[in-house]
């Protein structure tokens, strides 16, 4: 029977470690990389080619949601699972449009990490109790219908957006994307528009609401 191969992405090295520990004592799992940002997460997607993607959201430069968005875009067949420590809608909600299979939060990962990965591995769509309620929440009727500015987004703005939230320079955009300077100020224009934003302290604020970045207690 062959294995599930699985590409770690998260900025602890600590804890990526602790996952490659618990993964490989699974029989049917192989870690076979990891990757400390998005960036590098879809450069190790490309050369090795997993069939799970385990990943964290809040990542310096491309973080989980981006990542996610880029992966899909290129037609990569493997299957995301997010493993956060974070639960709140605005990320449930962007991470499943965007496609991910899973979501499991660290605080109650364990050994039901390995089971979920079987799962996602399989097709399945896995989400910890905690997360599956915010996201019956999110599908409440009461929200329906109410327009969520950030949508209106390509998914190259949403990325330059974070980027720039972050306090990055347009070159600094440029590179970490792999565009011209002159393109990501373009993009940057274009989603300044869309929102209504003036200012980078309101884009910044923007940011923060949406959970597009988040400010560490």
């Amino acid at each position: 029977m062959s294995r599930i191969r699985v590409l770690i992405v998260d900025d602890h090295a600590i804890l990526r470690e602790g996952i490659r520990a618990l993964l490989s004592a699974q029989p049917d799992v192989e870690v076979i990389g990891e990757a400390s940002d998005g960036q590098a997460a879809l450069g190790e997607v490309a050369r090795l080619d997993p069939d799970v993607v385990l990943m964290d959201i809040a990542m310096p430069g491309l973080g989980g949601i981006e990542t996610t968005l880029e992966l899909k875009k290129q037609g990569r067949r493997a299957r995301v699972l997010i493993l956060s420590q974070y639960e709140d809608r605005e990320y449930v909600r962007r991470l499943l449009k965007a496609g991910v299979s899973g979501y499991v939060l660290k605080k109650s990962a364990g050994a039901e990490l390995a089971n979920a990965v079987r799962a996602v591995a399989r097709g399945g769509l896995v989400l910890d109790p905690e997360v599956a309620r915010v996201a019956m929440a999110e599908a409440n009727p009461a929200t329906a219908g109410q327009a969520d500015p950030y949508e209106t987004l390509t998914d190259r703005e949403k990325q330059v957006l974070k980027l720039v939230a972050e306090g990055r320079s347009n070159k600094e955009v440029a590179d970490v994307l792999g565009i011209s300077v002159k393109t990501a100020m373009t993009h940057r224009e274009h989603f300044m528009e869309k929102l209504g934003l003036h200012n980078r302290t309101e884009l910044v604020r923007f940011a923060i609401k949406r959970g597009v970045i988040r400010v560490e207690d």
